[in-house]
């Protein structure tokens, strides 16, 4: 189906109709703490499963909320007259943001999702009726053009971003305009951008609905609305990253081949920041046959960037063709039809040799050093969001470690991280561990292994003495001679660091 098929959307350029629409849902607690506290955790936790009928089990009164949640999130028909309680029903409609149905009942023209801000702010999710909840054949047959509303991978980029003072941020491929919504809290100036209209009219919308500053909406793809002179201190896009046959959903399909648009996304990143600034990126990568997928990566990042790459999941291509068909509606199709999908989604794969595909995150950082430092890594581990503070640590313990050489190390003082606990691994009733494991219970969660000595110095450092005076102090303590540990324990100080147990007090 064509995009025309698609509902129209309410006006955007009527700023006193959409101020007084968002006083009166905030009025009626329809916030992400209102919904909680009216559905339940398991009937809110049903929605983002696409599943409806909780909900609407919650909802059979007529309370004002009760009333926005079956109109807004549910589409449900509501009288008439039980709205008129609940909100500027005539402006609403006048708007658009309403429809008359049958009878004495309206009906909403967009969905509207609550989404409570990183510092407590009530936002508000425009997007297409059926996309607000859900994500794998929410609607069912997804259509052309269609505008999702909030995600995994929405939540996930907007966790991992670096979240510092900027004066300019481009969000590339805006669509509902949740990543828009959260750089204007940080940025001075927001330029957003995407290939479908239908996504900057409901991104414009979001905004406005959730009182944040409009942005700079410009439609095209990729880094083509943005001007040859034009640089920005943070990037961040969510992008149509699917490695598909095809480009038959704006939302979800590239229209490259393979993984060519993720890579040209993030080859021309580079030239677009600001010195120091980042771009973050969601991607999804292809593991072909004969090639080691981190050397893949490693050429994507442009010069003049330092890049921390981290593959969150792999999935063989079964697993990833049917995931996908499954979020298009295309396995409720005829079976035919899904069937010559799937086909088309692997003969793509056995041309192109791939036997996996990775999803995970890219974040570069500019730098003007001579040598930028790329880490590419996999870690499929549970994580603590928000991660934007620990990607901005992870790039200053970058800086740092490039400046000192193992004297610098042996000189530097260190404190050992909150929240860093330590396991001691071996035989029941041996006497020595056969290894030690320092364990993370922030940000990344890391746990890595070290050697007694290793678990003494990290066990001791306050910030007070120097690496070097520990180590001395450790060689006394376990009849080691002193210039031999110095030698041999910078290695582990500074994976140490890297990894983020230990952190410097310079």
């Amino acid at each position: 189906m064509s995009h025309t098929s698609l509902s129209p959307l309410p006006s955007s350029d009527r700023a006193d109709i959409t101020a007084r629409l968002r006083s009166a849902l905030l009025g009626a607690s329809f916030t992400a703490d209102g919904l909680l506290d009216l559905l339940g955790a398991p009937a809110y936790a049903a929605l983002a499963r696409s599943e409806t009928v909780p909900a609407l089990r919650a909802t059979r009164g007529d309370t004002p909320l009760e009333t926005l949640v079956r109109l807004f999130l549910l589409q449900q028909p509501v009288p008439y007259a039980r709205v008129a309680d609940v909100l500027p029903v005539e402006d609403a409609l006048e708007c658009g943001w309403l429809i008359r149905t049958g009878g004495d009942e309206v009906a909403a023209s967009v969905d509207i999702r609550p989404y409570g801000g990183p510092g407590g702010e009530d936002w508000f999710i425009v997007s297409d009726l059926g996309c607000a909840v859900g994500g794998a054949g929410g609607i069912g047959s997804r259509e052309e053009g269609v505008v999702l509303g909030v995600g995994g991978a929405s939540t996930t980029l907007a966790g991992i971003t670096v979240r510092t003072p900027v004066d300019s941020a481009l969000d590339l491929g805006t669509g509902s305009g949740i990543q828009a919504l959260h750089v204007a809290q940080h940025a001075t100036r927001v330029t957003a951008t995407d290939l479908n209209p239908r996504a900057l009219h409901i991104a414009a919308l979001t905004l406005a609905l959730s009182g944040a500053p409009a942005a700079d909406l410009r439609q095209g793809s990729l880094f083509e609305p943005v001007r040859a002179d034009e640089t920005y201190d943070l990037i961040v896009s969510n992008p149509p990253f699917v490695i598909s046959p095809g480009a038959r959903l704006t939302y979800r399909d590239g229209g490259m081949g393979g993984d060519d648009l993720c890579r040209t996304l993030v080859q021309e990143a580079g030239d677009r920041l600001n010195e120091g600034g980042y771009a973050q990126f969601l991607a999804n990568w292809q593991h072909v046959e004969g090639e080691d997928w981190q050397d893949r990566l490693r050429s994507w990042v442009p010069r003049g960037c330092d890049a921390w790459i981290v593959q969150r999941e792999v999935q063989d291509v079964t697993q990833y063709a049917e995931l996908w068909l499954r979020d298009s509606g295309d396995h409720r199709a005829d079976p035919a039809d899904y069937q010559a999908r799937y086909d088309a989604w692997l003969d793509e794969f056995e041309a192109r040799k791939v036997k996996a595909v990775g999803f995970g995150w890219i974040t570069l950082r500019r730098t003007a050093v001579a040598e930028p430092s790329i880490t590419v890594e996999e870690w499929p581990h549970s994580v603590e969001q928000p991660l934007g503070d620990a990607v901005r640590e992870h790039f200053d313990r970058v800086d740092y470690l490039r400046r000192h050489d193992d004297a610098g190390l042996l000189a530097g003082h260190f404190r050992l991280v909150a929240e860093v606990v330590q396991e001691q691994v071996g035989l029941p009733g041996a006497e020595d561990p056969e290894h030690v494991v320092l364990r993370q219970h922030r940000g990344m969660r890391r746990a890595t292994k070290v050697d007694t000595v290793g678990a003494g110095f990290a066990g001791v450092c306050d910030g007070t003495l120097s690496a070097g005076r520990i180590l001395d102090a450790i060689a006394q303590l376990v009849g080691e001679d002193p210039v031999l540990l110095r030698d041999r324990t910078p290695a582990q100080i500074r994976l140490l660091v890297e990894q983020g147990f230990l952190e410097p007090v310079e």
